[in-house]
């Protein structure tokens, strides 16, 4: 894969010659996206979001998801992402008296409808973003303050969402996990969006399920691509998709619990 990043504070640049699935992470904040060329594929633990040239999308925080950027034939996969930050928003929050009425529990990820007040936001970026620069922190955070005003302009709702600082809460850790397995993050992620410490997760998961985290996340990634492949599915798609960052890794893994390679039993 061919790629390059101009990354700039609280706002980052992409571009990549090359399909990728590279964009498997935890999103610690909000994140206003436009899709310059190219299309994305986004999955969280309920949901599949696709966006195309020209798309718009709010990423909300503490969710985790899967990204595949497909770049168009012959092509660039181009993006741009406005990083949301807390203490910019905590701001915002204290100067305008925004407060939520309520709290929301939605999906991970907003397709925004067309708005040419975002594109041509976005579009002031895009010639200042391709040219290498030094670092301007103040002038970033306008242009993140500027961000979430536009998006509460055309998006009133978002104010929920936006202005949402609390932390989650404790919740049921065997329906978490057998939900969210696949997605590949440090277990400190899985603890915080559990509302635990990493101790206490540690501790909890074993009550649970008799095993500790890395144990059980092994034995559930490798009977679920032991599912998968048996169903026709290619081991070097199911791999990345159950949570193994590196094919190899997971090849021998999978030969040491079944005594066969993923390989032989797709040949079937």
């Amino acid at each position: 894969m061919s790629a390059k990043t101009n990354t700039k504070p609280k706002i980052l640049y992409s571009c990549y010659y090359a399909r990728s699935r590279e964009g498997e992470h935890f999103i610690p904040e909000h994140v206003f996206s436009y899709q310059i060329s190219g299309e994305m594929t986004a999955s969280d633990s309920k949901n599949t979001y696709h966006t195309k040239a020209g798309d718009f999308r709010f990423s909300k925080r503490n969710h985790l998801a899967k990204f595949t950027k497909i770049p168009p034939d012959g092509g660039e996969f181009k993006t741009i992402s406005l990083f949301l930050d807390q203490e910019i928003l905590r701001e915002i929050s204290k100067e305008y008296d925004f407060k939520i009425d309520k709290r929301t529990d939605s999906e991970a990820m907003i397709i925004l409808a067309p708005n040419p007040l975002y594109k041509s936001f976005m579009e002031s970026l895009i010639s200042y973003l391709e040219v290498e620069q030094e670092d301007n922190q103040t002038l970033f955070n306008l242009k993140i303050k500027e961000a979430i005003h536009l998006l509460l302009k055309a998006n009133p709702e978002l104010k929920d969402i936006l202005f949402d600082f609390t932390e989650p809460g404790k919740m049921d850790l065997e329906a978490f996990m057998n939900k969210n397995f696949h997605f590949n993050v440090h277990l400190n992620r899985f603890a915080y969006l559990t509302g635990r410490s990493l101790a206490t997760f540690k501790r909890d998961f074993q009550k649970v399920f008799q095993q500790t985290p890395g144990k059980w996340l092994l034995n559930k990634r490798l009977q679920e691509a032991y599912y998968l492949i048996s169903q026709g599915n290619p081991p070097s798609e199911v791999y990345i998709g159950v949570g193994f960052e590196d094919l190899s890794h997971f090849s021998f893994s999978f030969k040491k619990k079944f005594g066969v390679v993923p390989s032989s039993l797709f040949a079937k």
